[in-house]
């Protein structure tokens, strides 16, 4: 077995199991039943100015070990006929993520939806009966009337699940409750990392949880060029949140080993395990962007996130129960 079925190796080209690059960029992970699914967006072309983009639509891989991912196609399809719908291959789909419903059994997806220039701002939403889709596009919103921007998704202990997005132009991060149905908004949410003006404040937000304390990673708003992670906690998802700062250690930590975060998840069957998913984008080839999966290391409050340029979920061995100390 070659070293890429064995290990993660950040940075690099990584293939699925038909031996093609994987594409699946700003993504997030549904574990489901012992099988994980990797949603991302699959397009092509450049991504900045006025050159075009080409978006396919949001691609789902399956694993049952992190490192071989079966290609199960599109879970949502580009509408290419239509100029108008929120999935014309010219227009952006972005940081898709997907969470189970257990009350209606539904897989939802919600992902940011936009303007070829970035002024439309939506969050969109879609459906499907099977994780893998095809997934029903319900259409966009502007949650609780404000824009949304970079997005993520975040399922708590109690069922409950939020939208966490970036908003008023990037200053703002928003937390707003999904219904019972995750289709919509209760009304409620919260304003955090307040920066007041336009594009200086978080964007790129990863949500998780750990032994009752909430963590946030997000990064700085430099469009596709990689910047300083940063991270803070909180007791309560609406209450006030303390920035920590960056999470990073070592060569390249000010621009998040060259990345961006996209999702944080937990490793099944090992317990404090906690895998930091990011991107590194290639805005002139975004078919070519690359992945940077890197384990975080959760020390009380602090998060510590190291480079590796090859690792495996043995980092995580020392974390189990059995290497603990007995006073623990």
């Amino acid at each position: 077995m070659d070293i890429q079925h064995r290990s993660f190796l950040p940075g690099q080209v990584w293939l699925d199991t038909d031996s093609n690059p994987i594409q699946a960029h700003g993504g997030g992970m549904l574990l489901q039943d012992g099988i994980y699914y990797w949603f991302g967006e699959n397009k092509d072309g450049e991504t900045y100015g006025n050159h075009r983009i080409d978006m396919i639509g949001v691609s789902c891989y399956s694993s049952r070990d992190l490192i071989r991912w079966k290609n199960e196609g599109l879970a949502l399809a580009a509408v290419a006929d239509d100029p108008t719908h929120d999935l014309h291959p010219g227009k952006v789909a972005e940081r898709p993520k997907v969470v189970f419903n257990r009350t209606t059994k539904k897989y939802v997806m919600w992902l940011h939806i936009d303007s070829a220039d970035y002024t439309g701002a939506r969050a969109g939403v879609a459906v499907s009966d099977h994780a893998t889709g095809p997934y029903e596009y319900l259409g966009s919103v502007s949650p609780n009337g404000m824009d949304s921007r970079d997005m993520t998704l975040f399922q708590d202990d109690d069922g409950r699940a939020y939208l966490i997005h970036s908003s008023n132009w990037n200053s703002v991060t928003i937390i707003s409750n999904l219904d019972e149905s995750y289709l919509s908004f209760t009304g409620k949410f919260s304003r955090h990392f307040d920066h007041g003006t336009k594009n200086t404040g978080r964007e790129s937000p990863a949500v998780f949880k750990h032994e009752k304390r909430y963590y946030i990673i997000t990064s700085g708003t430099t469009g596709w060029s990689p910047n300083a992670a940063e991270y803070a906690f909180t007791e309560s998802i609406h209450g006030a949140w303390e920035v920590k700062g960056n999470p990073c250690i070592g060569e390249d930590a000010e621009t998040t080993f060259l990345s961006q975060d996209t999702f944080v998840f937990p490793v099944a069957g090992k317990s404090g395990a906690f895998v930091c998913m990011a991107d590194r984008w290639n805005k002139n080839d975004l078919r070519d962007s690359r992945y940077v999966w890197l384990p975080l290391r959760i020390q009380g409050k602090t998060l510590e996130l190291k480079w590796f340029d090859s690792w495996d979920l043995t980092v995580f061995d020392e974390l189990q129960p059995t290497a603990l100390c007995p006073t623990n």
